[in-house]
């Protein structure tokens, strides 16, 4: 747990939309106060969203989409296993190099609650390795419950109604 001078670690997750979206609006306004900011997707493919395409344009923010797509219907679990370990241990090495005052692991979450990642792995790294200054957020579905028990403050996503499910598709500008 962080204190006053601490880096903040920070979970959002559950059924709701606004995980990323919520976590993505705490990396712009980093960027805003000039901080220097870490974006690794664990899921999201290569297609890109408006937040991409404006992070691309600031000088702040550094963006990786690492994953192979949403992989709640996969075809290849041992594909999706090895990308996510690959992912964590690229995020692992860029987190401790201290560059970064925000770091999001978008989605990485899911990582656990599908086994790809152990959450007492994740839950150590933070307590142990994650430099102290270094601002954290972790999104997806089904955290850990070891990660929910070292994070500063965590959000619960409830879903309520969603247009997708009543058929309308996705918006651009909307939802990516």
């Amino acid at each position: 747990m962080a204190n006053d001078k601490d880096g903040r670690v920070i979970c959002h997750f559950g059924e709701g939309k606004g995980k990323s979206s919520a976590a993505l609006g705490m990396v712009f306004r980093a960027a805003g106060w000039g901080m220097k900011v870490l974006v690794v997707q664990f899921i999201k493919g290569k297609w890109k969203t408006g937040e991409e395409r404006l992070a691309a344009k600031l000088d702040e923010i550094e963006w990786h989409s690492m994953g192979d797509g949403f992989t709640w219907d996969t075809k290849n679990p041992e594909a999706d296993r090895a990308t996510c370990q690959k992912t964590w241990a690229f995020a692992q090495e860029k987190i401790c190099s201290g560059l970064y005052d925000l770091v999001l692991l978008d989605e990485i979450n899911y990582c656990c609650g599908y086994g790809w990642l152990e959450g007492a792995q994740l839950a150590r790294f933070i307590t142990q390795e994650k430099p102290p200054k270094t601002h954290l957020i972790l999104t997806g579905r089904n955290p850990a419950p070891e990660v929910l028990e070292v994070a500063d403050t965590v959000t619960e996503m409830k879903l309520v109604k969603h247009a997708y499910s009543q058929g309308i598709k996705a918006i651009k500008g909307i939802e990516f």
